[in-house]
């Protein structure tokens, strides 16, 4: 287990430099999570990401670099949120605690993540938090106003598999490294790519940027 001690300024500071302003029952919640990912992931081999301060900056201060875009566009306004391939539970997880108006749905063709997820809901009280065990394309669920992913598959494949999820108006938001320039090219004419932003992860030193996607028309 962690020494929540240890880790918890590092994560107010990377908050604080992404301009978030977290609660400490947040801090907590983000600390009790990393927590239940090393726990489980002796059994359920969750991340291959072992040593606690390397998980804190690769997958909550990632994770947490989405906030301030998604703060943008949700706009205070209730959302559904889809977290596509979401292995232990990253973004999604990190969203459903940061903002609670946000209701977040965890996809993942592997059931003892969405167990996992589950369980994560159950243990932090996370009422605005589900795992769902599916292959994305057989999911029956309404649609939703977002859906994103953080290293699930090439853009063309995310949009392709998830289309049917999407609301009217609803938008992609993809998490990936450098600037995928190939993957952008194999998009179809009829998705537009509207902005790709650049993220600066604290205390991780490499590429991270943000694709906004959404249907023509």
């Amino acid at each position: 287990m962690t020494d929540a001690n240890l880790l918890r300024q590092p994560l107010a500071a990377a908050a604080q430099t992404l301009g978030l302003s977290l609660s400490d029952i947040q801090l907590d919640k983000l600390l009790n999570y990393l927590d239940l990912i090393q726990k489980w992931n002796k059994v359920y081999n969750l991340t291959a990401v072992r040593d606690p301060q390397a998980m804190l900056v690769q997958h909550l201060v990632d994770s947490l670099s989405l906030l301030p875009a998604l703060r943008r566009h949700a706009a205070g306004q209730p959302l559904r949120l889809m977290d596509v391939g979401s292995g232990g539970g990253l973004p999604g997880v990190v969203v459903a605690i940061c903002e609670p108006t946000i209701d977040v749905t965890c996809v993942d063709a592997v059931a003892k993540k969405a167990t996992f997820i589950k369980q994560v809901a159950a243990e932090l009280g996370l009422k605005n938090l589900h795992g769902e065990h599916s292959r994305v394309e057989q999911l029956t669920t309404p649609p939703f106003d977002l859906i994103t992913s953080r290293a699930f598959a090439s853009l063309l494949d995310f949009t392709t598999l998830t289309r049917q999820h999407l609301k009217p108006e609803a938008i992609w938001l993809a998490m990936k490294g450098q600037h995928p320039a190939d993957e952008l090219a194999a998009l179809p004419s009829d998705l537009d790519v509207f902005h790709v932003e650049q993220l600066q992860v604290p205390g991780l030193d490499a590429q991270r940027c943000l694709i906004w996607i959404k249907p023509k028309g």
